[in-house]
């Protein structure tokens, strides 16, 4: 009798195994399918982008199943990109290997003719719509090169590209979509006494004595990332010009010269980063590299590329916001305890909720920005959207990064002990992607000084509240108070404004997030409007919030609601 206990207990207990089995399988193919998700579906109707709607659904079936494969295997510790500075021969080549993987999700990407939309003016939405796919997998070795490649191609396109065949022909490679012919870009600015300090930079370019109109230069670069590129965009100062940033000028080296030579650089070594580690990072020699000077204004230039960098990175990071949130959700779904799914814990049900609200107001800002970059080479941006965009790029890059970790943390609370097994999910690869996220482009406080900047010195702060007003539906009381406030704090003196800017920022991106949410006029939307600015308000407190278990049952439709 105890023996035939002792099976039929078993049986019991395997059968129970198998079925958390088979909730974990069910969980992973509910994440995979769907990638573009109802609130991206939404924004193309605001945005009158519905013609994108298949051609999103398609990718998003690729990312979330073929390239997410791809993905997690080319990022195990085995399959990093190695520097091979020589042939077998000796001769010097400077070159850097990836695993096959790699290259396939660069196929894939690129296939998906994400470049090839810059061809054609107005079409930034399109291109980071389908960059939002791709970057729900975490950097997957190639949000980074489209970043750096998008700001190239706009560099280029300010040129005279009919006066120089060499500017067509390098365009015509950036927007290839065939990944054999493709060219990257990337950019490298960045020295070892300054990153952000760029009017710092020694970099030095004198006339070629080789090639009529060229430079060649001479120096270090201390950050080069995507260092396999074939074309890079680097900030160098000519010889003899001024001091400081005024003295500099962009220019873009090619790895093969004009007769296909190796170009004389030297990879010092890569770069063993926290995350976003299947993308190349380096140090770089120059050693009278060839290099081509770029003929427009180098302010120009910079900001062309910076507002694309930091706009793309708020799209990497709402991306990997989505896939915390579907991560959570769909395992709270399906993961049991107690003989319930785990959504139906209250705790639970409140972490989940805020990881959908959080990605919501950044997808909506993201893509309002993603808009009115299209507005800016179409039919152009007057003086108040031109100040609104520069705040608001900028803001909205600091908000993305940080929410993005904070996301990453509550998805891997969720999954418990599961969230943090590297085959099981994305979030440990999710995490570490998004720690880099936050420094590329500017760290918080260096972005939030900018803030702080434009408003002391360009009053922008006073266009930008305007044109905010203008998107509201209805008078919203706490906007006109926090522009009061934003006044008092550039009353004070420096080091004290400096200390206060983080917190009012903070404020205005949930007061952005809220507008535009509500400017969807979606049922959707709205919810998580709502319950973002009633939670987001100073001294918001759960326990005096009548309506946050309601909004919560709402929002995430959870069988918490009888428990709340």
């Amino acid at each position: 009798l105890q023996f035939l206990y002792f099976i039929g207990g078993g049986q019991k207990k395997m059968a129970v195994a198998a079925k958390s089995r088979l909730a974990f399988a069910a969980y992973h193919h509910k994440v995979k399918e769907g990638f573009f998700d109802p609130h991206m579906n939404t924004l193309l109707s605001v945005h009158g982008r519905e013609y994108l709607a298949e051609e999103l659904e398609t990718y998003g079936k690729i990312s979330g199943h073929t390239i997410n494969e791809l993905a997690m295997t080319s990022n195990h510790i085995t399959m990093m990109p190695r520097l091979e500075p020589y042939d077998r021969f000796g001769n010097r080549i400077e070159k850097i290997v990836f695993p096959e993987e790699y290259h396939k999700i660069g196929r894939l990407a690129y296939g998906s003719k994400v470049m090839q939309k810059y061809n054609t003016k107005g079409k930034e939405f399109d291109t980071l719509a389908l960059h939002y796919l791709l970057a729900q997998n975490g950097e997957a070795g190639h949000c980074c090169p489209m970043a750096c490649t998008a700001g190239l191609i706009k560099s280029l396109q300010q040129e005279d590209a009919s006066s120089s065949p060499i500017v067509s022909e390098w365009l015509a490679k950036l927007t290839n979509p065939d990944y054999n012919n493709h060219y990257h870009g990337s950019q490298f600015m960045t020295e070892v006494q300054g990153g952000s300090d760029v009017g710092a930079n020694t970099l030095k370019a004198v006339p070629s004595t080789k090639m009529n109109g060229w430079y060649e230069l001479h120096g270090e670069k201390w950050f080069c990332s995507v260092a396999d590129a074939h074309l890079w965009l680097v900030v160098a100062r000519p010889e003899g010009s001024h001091d400081g940033t005024k003295g500099l000028r962009g220019f873009v080296v090619p790895r093969h010269t004009p007769d296909n030579n190796l170009n004389t650089f030297r990879i010092r070594r890569l770069k063993d980063k926290l995350g976003t580690r299947t993308m190349a990072s380096g140090e770089i020699d120059f050693e009278g590299t060839l290099a081509y000077p770029l003929k427009g204004d180098f302010r120009n230039v910079l900001e062309t590329v910076i507002n694309t960098s930091r706009l793309y990175n708020a799209v990497s990071c709402t991306g990997i916001m989505q896939r915390c949130y579907a991560e959570a959700h769909a395992y709270a779904q399906h993961r049991e305890a107690f003989g319930n799914p785990i959504l139906s814990i209250p705790s639970v049900a409140v972490d989940v909720v805020s990881l959908k609200t959080s990605v919501y107001g950044a997808r909506s800002v993201t893509f309002f920005l993603s808009a009115m970059a299209d507005k800016a080479v179409t039919t152009g941006l007057n003086k108040e959207e031109h100040s609104a965009m520069r705040m608001l790029v900028n803001m909205n890059k600091y908000w993305t990064a940080a929410a993005c970790i904070q996301s990453c943390h509550t998805a891997i609370d969720v999954m418990g002990g599961n969230g943090a097994i590297e085959e099981f999910s994305a979030m440990p690869r999710m995490l570490r992607d998004s720690v880099v996220c936050a420094q590329w482009e500017g760290p918080h406080n260096t972005l939030c000084s900018q803030v702080l900047r434009d408003s002391q010195r360009l009053g922008l702060h006073k266009p930008m509240f305007s044109f905010l007003k203008s998107l509201c539906v209805s008078p919203l009381p706490r906007l006109d108070e926090l522009e009061v406030s934003w006044n008092h704090l550039l009353a004070q003196p420096d080091g004290l404004a400096t200390l206060s800017i983080r917190s009012l920022v903070d404020e205005l991106c949930f007061l952005v997030q809220y507008i535009l949410l509500k400017s969807e006029k979606n049922l959707e939307s709205s919810r998580v409007a709502d319950h973002l600015f009633i939670v987001s308000a100073l001294g918001w407190s759960p326990i005096a919030d009548k309506g946050y278990a309601s909004r919560l049952a709402g929002i995430i439709g959870s069988p918490a609601e009888s428990k709340l």
